[in-house]
């Protein structure tokens, strides 16, 4: 999840939020809208971080994620500096992780347009209209994120 922060991105063939969330986490996620603001510090924190050399982190244990806090608290015990690290950017672990999520599944949802294996395994469900527009429109800083610009 924390790929973005982490190190790049690679673009898997699923979607990026775990089963089994309670439906409320499942809405927010849904609902959570990247705008320059999030976009920036979210580019600001991932550039930070590979150069304080934090390594990828491993996907999350699925048996112990039952709510997005289960997740978010995975990702900031990965490394002792990722939760400084959020704080410093003005994010919570929560909305750290529901930033991630949210353009990691615009991403997809861009990918799954051209590509009909990604389309199949796409879940609507956590596609947000609004994130795939900011994603359309600010293809080339996502994509210098992604390389690591």
């Amino acid at each position: 999840m924390l790929a973005l922060v982490l190190g790049a991105v690679p673009l898997v063939h699923a979607q990026v939020t775990p089963p089994g969330l309670p439906q409320a986490d499942k809405q927010q996620i849904k609902q959570y809208t990247l705008n320059d603001d999030v976009f920036g510090r979210l580019a600001a924190a991932t550039r930070e971080a590979r150069a304080a050399g934090i390594p990828p982190q491993a996907a999350p244990d699925a048996t112990k994620v039952h709510s997005l806090n289960d997740l978010a608290n995975q990702a900031m015990a990965a490394d002792p500096r990722i939760p400084a690290l959020v704080k410093k950017y003005g994010f919570t672990p929560r909305e750290f992780m529901l930033a991630n999520i949210a353009l990691m599944n615009a991403i997809m949802a861009l990918q799954a347009r051209n590509d009909q294996a990604l389309s199949g395994n796409l879940n609507q469900t956590w596609v947000n209209a609004d994130n795939i527009r900011f994603v359309e429109s600010h293809q080339a800083e996502v994509q210098a994120l992604l390389r690591g610009q």
